[in-house]
């Protein structure tokens, strides 16, 4: 009789391995998708930046920033940005930023992301047949682009801020005939 007993005991200790890995993967994959929207909420961040910039909305680009942000090279701060975007929007006149897939990396807090964006700007009129459908196929974009336009690199630091993604650095390149710098 005592076996039987012992039986049960298994089968709850069965039982709460079970439900144990059960909400381990639940737990993982929960985390895995908020991974994943986190890095589509990151890319639309993206994309409201574009549309920002060809709208010349500077006040716009700025509230996609930390309150501490800083841009380099130059490590300019607001203030400085505001003024040298207020020169390029003067400069560029009425143009549309070009960009494939943005990579995106969180740390695995989900608090901090990284983000890499290759980009051209160009006037509002031109179109590059083909581009568009490399939108994920960002080396295939480059290889593309450079053919006709000057290309772009952003890397971006954000911060996460409740549930907002912040930019707190910013680090534009230019191609420099090779490549970009790493």
């Amino acid at each position: 009789m005592r076996s039987l007993p012992m039986k049960r005991n298994c089968n709850w200790h069965n039982c709460f391995v079970r439900l144990g890995l059960w909400c381990l993967v639940l737990f993982l994959s929960l985390m895995s998708c908020a991974s994943k929207d986190d890095t589509e909420v990151i890319r639309q961040r993206v994309k409201q930046g574009a549309l920002f910039a060809e709208n010349h909305d500077i006040r716009g680009l700025m509230k996609l920033t930390s309150e501490d942000f800083l841009a380099m090279p130059g490590q300019h701060d607001h203030r400085g940005v505001r003024r040298i975007l207020w020169m390029a929007f003067r400069h560029y006149g009425e143009f549309k930023v070009m960009y494939p897939k943005p990579r995106v990396e969180i740390e695995p807090s989900g608090r901090r992301a990284y983000a890499k964006i290759y980009f051209m700007i160009v006037k509002k009129d031109v179109s590059f047949p083909g581009l568009t459908e490399l939108y994920n196929n960002p080396q295939g974009w480059l290889e593309e682009a450079g053919k006709n336009a000057d290309l772009y690199r952003l890397k971006l630091e954000l911060l996460k801020k409740n549930r907002d993604w912040l930019v707190k650095q910013a680090h534009l390149e230019f191609f420099r005939g090779l490549g970009f710098s790493e």
